[in-house]
């Protein structure tokens, strides 16, 4: 299969913030004398939308909105993300892919006016054709925003790969119609992920000798 276009997700998957997201809603949890989790923990509960995620986590939606919960959750997130990074590689891989004449976009959960200002700061936002996020910061979902991407992609869809780090990612590949790349060191840890796919890249070298062996100009 040769692809000629490469959809990223964005946190987990290009972003390291999986600890960042553990400190806070720990954070949140204890406040509201609620146990707290391991990373571990956080990465089997995590999902989208996100309100399920909190459910799980113990926060109860009787005594307070989800709205507030979330809002709370992304203005630390915000205070904080100076502590995020990409993950190692992965500039150097967008750039050779982009060097390579494969054209690439990004699909986030993330709101997308934080999400532009972001990929401006880590330097990658000239890496992409198209970058789409959401019009609020509750993550709910981006199946509905991946197709409008398609269309702006306007590709056969067997020549467009996703790469991801989450069942949702998963998930919303399949109701596109496109191939899916999950990853195992984001969000969701690899057993979740191995329903999608039996090949789950465990860090970014063997995303890249991947994406080189399936990618012919």
């Amino acid at each position: 299969m040769k692809y000629k276009h490469i959809i990223w997700d964005y946190n987990g998957t290009l972003l390291d913030d999986v600890e960042l997201c553990t400190e806070i809603i720990n954070e949140m949890l204890a406040k509201r004398n609620l146990p707290t989790m391991s990373i571990e923990k956080y990465r089997e509960l995590f999902d989208f939308p996100v309100k399920e995620y909190y459910k799980r986590a113990g926060f109860n939606f009787e005594k307070e909105s989800f709205e507030k919960t979330g809002t709370e959750f992304i203005e630390q997130y915000d205070k904080r993300s100076y502590k995020t990074k990409l993950y190692d590689g992965i500039f150097e891989l967008i750039q050779k892919i982009s060097e390579s004449g494969i054209r690439q976009s990004i699909l986030s959960a993330r709101k997308k006016e934080q999400l532009h200002e972001e990929l401006k700061k880590f330097e990658i936002f000239k890496f992409f054709d198209y970058v789409f996020g959401l019009n609020d910061h509750y993550a709910g979902g981006k199946t509905e925003t991946g197709k409008q991407l398609l269309k702006k992609i306007n590709l056969p869809r067997k020549k467009i790969l996703m790469i991801g780090d989450t069942v949702h990612d998963c998930e919303t590949a399949k109701i596109l119609g496109i191939d899916i790349l999950p990853v195992a060191y984001g969000h969701h840890p690899k057993q979740k992920l191995l329903n999608y796919k039996t090949y789950i890249p465990e860090n970014v070298k063997e995303i890249r000798d991947f994406i080189f062996d399936n990618i012919v100009i």
